[in-house]
């Protein structure tokens, strides 16, 4: 990727998250440029690119991934259609940033892999949440011992999703563990440095085979225990956090995901409790920076890519065959 322009970003989509995890956050970083948009509104993708100060509106997902001015395709589209349009990017020459979850399940998450490797072009999913600085101290205090021994990790998110969301769309790969309790999946494998076996989950069903609340419980290591909880229920209170515990204190995280500029922790080591502020940009600036540093190839990897994205997807698929519900979408071998 030449380092004298600008990586020029198309947007697939015009959807409410583009704003908050791109088009914002491209005017802090200025080696990123949004230059196209397309929607399957055309209206809504003209009324979307004026918003935004984006400059051509392409008439199909097809001209846009294919359009030589497109260096990078940002697909925010829903979950079952992530590995199609993934894998048609990178096709066409283009490195992809893919919303969570990356793909429908494991199979899709594979393939999507092994195209980018196959191709050299990068593709990462979007957990924004892990590039801030934030992030980084969390790691720092759970696994270098300033809790004492491990003992036990837990997520939880909960949002009231109205029931006539996608997300409660069978077809669209919904359901409270895609959409939701990635999340706390992700962190527990993320901040831990260990990747998680599903012991047992229990969901609250609506539609059918859709997870309106998931529980699970998970073991790391021996003597390792974790738990994600996750729910989309209309009376779900709004809430987000994250715990570790050791033998010789505990750190407590709320709301790890959201994208403000200061982040506070808390860590209760013995009788002592310290609450601790670590500063920072929007956690899309920071996950935007690092993509750009990994296209420009100032750092060695982007953490979040397809190959962590296989391992994550596989766990969420653990976790709905654990609950006795089928892993999301259709696989398949022959895009």
């Amino acid at each position: 990727m030449a380092n004298q322009r600008p990586i020029r970003f198309g947007i697939l989509g015009a959807a409410k998250i583009a704003p908050k995890a791109l088009t914002i956050p491209a005017k802090l970083v200025p080696e990123v440029e949004i230059t196209a948009i397309a929607a399957r509104d055309p209206e809504r993708a003209r009324e979307f690119a004026k918003t935004n100060n984006i400059p051509r509106v392409l008439a199909t997902y097809q001209d846009l991934i294919a359009d030589p001015e497109v260096d990078v395709v940002y697909i925010p589209l829903p979950n079952s259609l992530h590995c199609e349009w993934s894998i048609r990017s990178l096709r066409e020459g283009k490195h992809v940033l893919c919303e969570k979850p990356i793909a429908s399940n494991a199979v899709e998450a594979a393939l999507m892999a092994r195209v980018a490797k196959e191709t050299g072009l990068l593709l990462g999913e979007a957990f924004h949440y892990c590039y801030h600085p934030l992030a980084d101290r969390v790691r720092e205090l759970v696994r270098d011992g300033a809790l004492g021994e491990l003992k036990h990790v837990e997520g939880h998110f909960s949002v009231p999703i109205p029931p006539t969301n996608i997300r409660f769309d069978w077809n669209l790969s919904g359901g409270a563990t895609m959409d939701l309790g990635c999340y706390p999946l992700h962190m527990i494998r993320y901040f831990s440095g260990m990747t998680p076996s599903v012991i047992v989950a229990q969901a609250l069903i609506g539609p059918p085979n859709i997870d309106i609340a998931m529980e699970a419980e998970l073991k790391l290591t021996p003597g390792v225990t974790a738990r994600m909880t996750c729910s989309m229920a209309a009376d779900a209170q709004r809430s987000e956090r994250f715990l570790a515990r050791g033998d010789s204190g505990e750190l407590q995280l709320s709301f790890p995901t959201g994208s403000n500029l200061e982040h506070e922790l808390k860590v209760c080591i013995r009788a002592e409790t310290i609450h601790e502020r670590v500063p920072g940009d929007e956690t899309f600036v920071h996950q935007l920076q690092a993509f750009v540093a990994a296209l420009r190839g100032d750092v060695k990897a982007f953490p979040t890519d397809g190959k962590d994205a296989v391992i994550g997807i596989h766990i969420i698929d653990e976790v709905y065959q654990a609950a006795g519900l089928p892993p999301r979408g259709r696989a398949s071998s022959s895009r």
